[in-house]
């Protein structure tokens, strides 16, 4: 084969590869339409620069203000804290970044921020996203630890004396044979690894949730996915110490 039909082959059958290459919107910063006021009430917080510990997450951080559920458990264990509580609903990976990439925590310097994201990315495979023109979406285990990757490089550009927690994603359906389930569990064993001991840390208090078989319970989630009052206070008790200890 001549050199010139060797570069042309070589080129469209990298651009097939490429082609078919699953796309990562996990990574892709994107707006989660009807956010928006939530959105700038963060970035708000963020310009006073008061708070010192902030959760940031989808509806189960969000959750730590619902009245019956959260809100009085958070008044007990972080609003003494100076903690600001940066979740909104539905969110996945690639909306945590588009809220970084525009005014959260700009301004803000806490000591150490508490994060929980990627059931989303989950959950939500195989709707069409009105953000995505209507694609339908899919994100992989991977794929979800990658925008957990990605956001953990944002918090550390702009906070860079901040100390992150990761929390194991909750765990989701019935037993352990849900495959959403099984999915965030293969999610959490590959962000583990990328804490170093210094500035980023795990904790995955799953074990703490489910019942010793293995299965979750109506009585911590009532949906089996979303905590309930019993929950958020089982969460409150696991994480107590540890983000005490790093607000050292």
């Amino acid at each position: 084969m001549k050199p010139s039909l060797l570069f042309t082959s070589l080129f469209f059958s990298a651009s097939l590869a490429l082609a078919q290459a699953p796309i990562n919107y996990a990574i892709q910063p994107v707006l989660h339409p009807g956010t928006e006021k939530r959105h700038e009430s963060f970035n708000e917080i963020s310009k006073k620069g008061d708070a010192q510990l902030v959760f940031l997450g989808d509806s189960i951080t969000h959750g730590w203000e619902r009245p019956g559920t959260g809100k009085e458990i958070w008044e007990k264990y972080w609003a003494p804290l100076k903690a600001a509580n940066f979740g909104i609903g539905g969110d996945r990976t690639e909306h945590v970044l588009w809220r970084l990439e525009n005014g959260n925590f700009d301004g803000l310097n806490p000591k150490l921020i508490v994060l929980m994201i990627g059931t989303n990315n989950t959950g939500h495979q195989g709707r069409p996203q009105k953000e995505l023109e209507g694609a339908t979406y899919q994100c992989s285990a991977q794929q979800t630890a990658d925008g957990v990757k990605a956001i953990l490089e944002k918090l550390n550009a702009k906070c860079p004396s901040a100390k992150v927690l990761v929390l194991g994603i909750f765990p989701r359906g019935a037993n352990s044979e849900d495959k959403m389930r099984q999915q965030n569990e293969a999610t959490n064993s590959i962000i583990k690894g990328y804490a170093d001991g210094k500035k980023v840390f795990f904790l995955d208090i799953n074990a703490k949730l489910l019942e010793p078989d293995g299965t979750l319970s109506k009585e911590i989630m009532p949906d089996l996915l979303h905590p309930n009052a019993k929950g958020y206070e089982i969460w409150a008790q696991a994480i107590e110490s540890r983000v005490a200890e790093l607000l050292k």
